[in-house]
């Protein structure tokens, strides 16, 4: 079992940044994908990006490619999402998860969520 808190959400103006931080507790990571999702409302909760926790490798969803960076600290534990050139349709609450799968994209595949923070992103 692995414990997450996302923090670092808040309103930006249309081609700002954010960086959203995910501190994981309970155990070790080594092992688990860690990744991000998000939901808006009335829409299902859309994979982001993830990251193999010892490996580093990393996969995104197109419509963040070149824009949003995920990484770790394995030091700290924890998990980071840069969010750059944000978009209006980019506004959801994000959550990170953790999954022992091989970089799965499906909500299904992660056990341990997060409590979400919410991205506002103005137009």
């Amino acid at each position: 079992q692995v414990q997450l808190v996302e923090s670092g959400g808040g309103l930006v103006q249309a081609g700002g940044s954010l960086r959203l931080s995910c501190a994981a507790s309970g155990r070790t990571l080594s092992g688990y994908a860690i990744g991000w999702f998000r939901q808006a409302p009335g829409k299902e909760r859309e994979f982001v990006a993830a990251i193999t926790w010892s490996g580093g490798r990393t996969d995104y969803t197109d419509s963040v490619k070149g824009r949003f960076t995920i990484s770790r600290d394995n030091a700290k534990n924890t998990l980071y999402l840069q969010m750059n050139s944000l978009k209006p349709e980019d506004t959801a609450v994000y959550y990170c998860a953790a999954s022992r799968f091989v970089l799965p994209r499906g909500a299904s595949l992660y056990g341990d969520w997060g409590q979400g923070t919410q991205v506002t992103v103005s137009s």
